[in-house]
């Protein structure tokens, strides 16, 4: 297979259609293997995914550690073919808990320095912070990133869950590559005023959530017992009859999905696929299995007819429960 690239807006690099992200690898849904975590980003820039994301408190940096791992022990074709996504600013403690984030200057270069050190790169390809620190212009924080571009330590600069005021603002101050977004088939917030600032400013969305953590990936049962170490045991939309609800949405994307031969993932990441070339979807797979049928996810040739039968089946608003807890959504500027 012969993976096609798309741009990262008008000042990124190229990268494959469909980017990897690495977070599930770090327990974030559970336990995870990390032989196999390794293994699975081996085989991604094997078959040639180049854009690499993860979180510098992903499990407290286990997850920078992981792919820095996989890029020290990955042929050096591969590996220098290999683009990495780091976003930053949450704040943790010991025990997992959130304490909010920081986009002080002072701090960005700080966190850096240390996701440097753990990738073991001498540079980061698109560097954001994770979400908008009220209490920090995002002016002063995107000019933190501008000056480490200068330095040579970062290459691009990208924002995450950003609202569309803030991307103008952003933009106005430094060239924005990317904005990292929620957009699947149940989560459509950002099409009403986001999606059209970024096209407007020539920015791109890597999309993540695109199987809803695994809610319409086809796989996710409701009689599926969660970890406590499993974010969807907390999620809204995996709660009771939210649950029950939006597992009957996942069974109409099914009877479509079966009619094209297609599993429900791969229909699911066709279809975001499909909104547009400024848009990349980043895959959550954390097994070589789950790899490869995201990957055929690019096979999957959607007609206009095939697009309004999707969105007759799962049309947007139809999913029951908020995206994140209450606590978290608090956080976010993405006004989605």
């Amino acid at each position: 297979m012969t993976i096609p690239t798309r741009s990262l807006g008008t000042t990124g690099p190229q990268v494959s259609a469909l980017a990897l992200g690495c977070m599930a690898m770090s327990s974030v849904y559970g336990e995870a293997d990390r032989t196999e975590a390794i293994a699975t980003i081996h085989a991604a820039l094997e078959a040639g995914v180049t854009l690499l994301d993860t979180g510098d408190f992903y499990a407290m940096g286990h997850n920078e550690m992981l792919i820095g791992e996989a890029l020290r022990t990955a042929p050096a074709a591969r590996r220098e073919q290999a683009l990495t996504s780091v976003k930053f600013g949450a704040l943790r403690d010991r025990d997992g808990g959130w304490s909010g984030y920081d986009g002080r200057p002072a701090a960005v270069k700080n966190f850096a320095a240390y996701s440097l050190q753990r990738l073991g790169v001498d540079h980061i390809d698109v560097y954001r912070i994770a979400r908008v620190d009220p209490d920090v212009p995002i002016e002063e924080t995107v000019g933190a990133i501008a000056e480490l571009v200068e330095r040579g330590h970062v290459r691009h600069i990208g924002l995450s869950e950003a609202g569309a005021d803030t991307i103008r603002r952003a933009a106005a101050t430094a060239p924005i590559a990317d904005v990292q977004l929620e957009y699947a088939l149940i989560t459509r917030g950002i099409e009403e005023r986001i999606l059209p600032t970024t096209r407007e400013l020539g920015i791109s969305v890597t999309a993540y959530g695109v199987l809803s953590r695994g809610l319409i990936s086809g796989h996710f049962g409701a009689d599926r017992q969660l970890a406590a170490t499993d974010y969807r045991a907390y999620s809204p939309r995996f709660q009771g009859e939210n649950l029950q609800h939006n597992l009957t949405l996942v069974e109409q994307l099914r009877k479509i999905a079966e009619q094209k031969g297609v599993s429900v993932a791969q229909l699911a990441t066709a279809w975001v696929l499909s909104r547009g070339e400024d848009i990349v979807p980043l895959i959550g797979a954390r097994t070589r299995e789950r790899l490869t049928e995201s990957l055929g996810a690019l096979d999957v040739v959607l007609d206009a007819a095939d697009l309004a039968a999707i969105e007759a089946a799962v049309p947007a608003d139809s999913a029951l429960g908020d995206r994140y807890p209450a606590a978290a959504m608090a956080h976010l500027d993405s006004e989605s």
